[in-house]
């Protein structure tokens, strides 16, 4: 009985986890043939503190979130671990900054299907829960709008 609680109690606690983070306007460019790496980009708010600390997408080998920032006027690129998601504020993972960078890309993204990524989330407390998305394959020139240019 103690055990079946127990259980009860966890599963509860990653379901709900996953429940309170809300996922938007989840997009990536389409490739080019032969392009091995793709990048993610979407809008993720949380209704408590938590963090974003993983990434898997079945079309890719990995999934790393990334940061960019400029250094002495060049642009420059680097893995990051974690990624706050502070209570009930949008984080925007978005072009130019935070974005999830796929690597391995089996074959070409194509614009207007579906790709899934599975984000993994931390709460405050350190449970983990995973959370699926249908990510969008938008035009080689979109935006994060999706308006071609």
């Amino acid at each position: 009985m103690r055990l079946m609680v127990c259980a009860a109690i966890c599963l509860f606690s990653a379901l709900a986890a996953g429940e309170d983070v809300v996922v938007k306007e989840a997009w990536a460019r389409a490739t080019s043939p032969g392009q091995k790496t793709a990048s993610v980009y979407l809008e993720i708010v949380s209704s408590a503190d938590a963090m974003l600390i993983g990434a898997k997408c079945a079309v890719a080998k990995s999934a790393q979130m990334h940061a960019m920032r400029v250094e002495d006027g060049v642009m420059k690129m680097r893995a990051v671990q974690r990624i706050a998601l502070p209570a009930r504020k949008t984080v925007k993972l978005a072009p130019g900054g935070l974005h999830i960078m796929l690597a391995g890309v089996a074959r070409p993204l194509v614009e207007n299907e579906t790709i899934p990524l599975e984000l993994t989330i931390e709460t405050s407390g350190g449970v983990t829960s995973k959370l699926g998305v249908q990510v969008e394959v938008r035009a080689i020139a979109a935006d994060a709008h999706g308006h071609a240019h």
